[in-house]
């Protein structure tokens, strides 16, 4: 309806101009993984990154932001490259009869998993951690 009534009572030139703007912010009108001159001259401080071999876009995100957090563009860093999970998956299961699950799935679709825990499905809190309250108990509450 806008272009009809804009063919009727605007002359040529006003059309041809409106509809040269509109090709300047439309993005999609551009070559795929290309970026425009007037794009790239009006950002500031633009990079895109991947992991070397450009497998997993989201954990090399995950540590590229992990890695800004901790630096101040002056200090070098000094972090892993990688975590202990890495490029894997991880699956954490509460129970024993999930742990069986879990192994099962793993070997009817062919994944390739490695059992941390070695079966130990209990979850203990270590020796250093407190195990009594610092809080003093209050009336209705006792301890």
């Amino acid at each position: 309806m806008p272009q009809r009534w804009a063919q009727q009572h605007l002359p040529q030139q006003a059309q041809t101009a409106s509809n040269m703007r509109a090709s300047e912010f439309i993005a999609e009108t551009r070559t795929i993984g290309k970026m425009s001159d007037r794009h790239r001259m009006s950002t500031r401080g633009l990079a895109k990154f991947r992991d070397p071999g450009g497998y997993d876009r989201t954990y090399e995100l995950n540590r590229i932001m992990m890695a800004t957090a901790c630096a101040d563009g002056i200090t070098p860093l000094k972090i892993d490259a990688e975590s202990w999970s890495g490029r894997y998956n991880t699956a954490h299961p509460y129970t024993d009869i999930e742990s069986k699950m879990l192994m099962q799935a793993f070997k009817a679709v062919g994944s390739d998993y490695v059992d941390l825990n070695h079966g130990d499905n209990d979850s203990e809190e270590l020796a250093s951690t407190d195990k009594v309250s610092p809080v003093k108990a209050f009336k209705g509450y006792p301890r």
